[in-house]
């Protein structure tokens, strides 16, 4: 036993001060940063960590007390996570989402991108042709309950009015809430979580909601207001629908991941798949924002068509440039 305990103070004594050098380097880190180390101190880093490890791996080797052991194993663990973690500031993680990560997720995505959207649109083609040939269709794709007087037994003037609100900013903030955390964030996430079901249930979402959006306009073109709805709804619609696009396509790339996998496990597949669908899931999150922003807002300020069909045309051109122009730096 005196031997064991000669031999442990002998091992502390010959490279403790390399450890504490160590500590006091990951303190001064931890504070402030790794722009408190200097140039010198940020090569020594590693050499010192690499030390500490070597001197663990002895001490667990020659079984050393428990308490060294146990105070260089927390040691190793800080210096591990300065030399070889993620060191980027909370605003840099964010700046590269925005600049790198989310265009790219969704440029990888663009196959199922374009299956999203002619389901979406197939949907509304089609409900817009059954309900201009028959009205009653109309029900079949939106309850009477949730048409809120745009069906068609309204009165023209009536479908006009509703297209023309006069709210207060107390009421837009309303309309902007019941937006944003009810209708588009439930119709994005079923899109994006019903892929793992083999992507059955995402298209028929897609489908669903392309219908109810065909269905409106059937009901307003039959009365000539298809311009009119036009403006409503694409100020905001834009941004929407392609949100919900881009969560279906997230859902697209899971379901065919799991469904196809290829030489990989299904888990393996749909872990590396979820992995590029959340990054695009996140983007998704801050698009139902905006539209939320557009509809319970600029829609009630911006009366005019023409001015309601500009906004809506300048938010295509920028999602359009933002996602998918080439420029410098954006490869994969």
């Amino acid at each position: 036993m005196a031997e064991l305990t000669l031999k442990s103070h002998r091992f502390r004594a010959e490279r403790e001060a390399d450890w504490r050098r160590l500590e006091t380097l990951l303190a001064r880190v931890e504070k402030g940063g790794a722009r408190k180390l200097s140039r010198d101190q940020l090569v020594e880093m590693p050499v010192l960590y690499r030390q500490a490890l070597s001197s663990l791996s002895v001490a667990r080797a020659i079984s050393l007390d428990a308490q060294l052991v146990a105070y260089l194993e927390s040691l190793c663990t800080r210096a591990y996570f300065f030399v070889y973690g993620v060191r980027s500031r909370p605003l840099e993680r964010l700046q590269a989402f925005f600049v790198r990560e989310w265009p790219l997720a969704v440029r990888a995505v663009w196959r199922e991108t374009l299956v999203s959207a002619g389901l979406f649109v197939l949907g509304a083609v089609l409900a817009y042709q059954l309900v201009r040939h028959d009205p009653d269709w109309f029900y079949g794709f939106i309850p009477k309950a949730l048409a809120q007087g745009r069906d068609p037994t309204a009165a023209t003037a009536a479908l006009r009015d509703t297209l023309y609100p006069k709210l207060n900013a107390h009421e837009a903030f309303n309309v902007f809430a019941t937006f944003l955390f009810t209708h588009n964030a439930q119709i994005a996430l079923f899109s994006f979580a019903l892929g793992f079901a083999l992507c059955l249930p995402t298209a028929m979402l897609l489908l669903y909601n392309g219908c109810s959006l065909g269905a409106l306009m059937a009901v307003f073109a039959s009365r000539g207001l298809a311009l009119n709805l036009s403006g409503w709804l694409l100020i905001h619609g834009v941004t929407e629908i392609f949100a919900v696009t881009l969560a279906g396509a997230a859902g697209f790339h899971i379901g065919w991941s799991v469904a196809f996998p290829g030489e990989r496990r299904r888990v393996d597949a749909a872990v590396d798949a979820g992995r590029q669908a959340a990054a695009v899931m996140g983007g998704v999150v801050v698009m139902l924002f905006v539209a939320g922003l557009l509809e319970g807002f600029a829609r009630q300020l911006v009366q005019n068509d023409i001015a309601r069909l500009s906004i809506a045309a300048a938010s295509a051109v920028v999602w359009g440039v933002y996602f998918y122009a080439p420029r410098p730096g954006l490869k994969p």
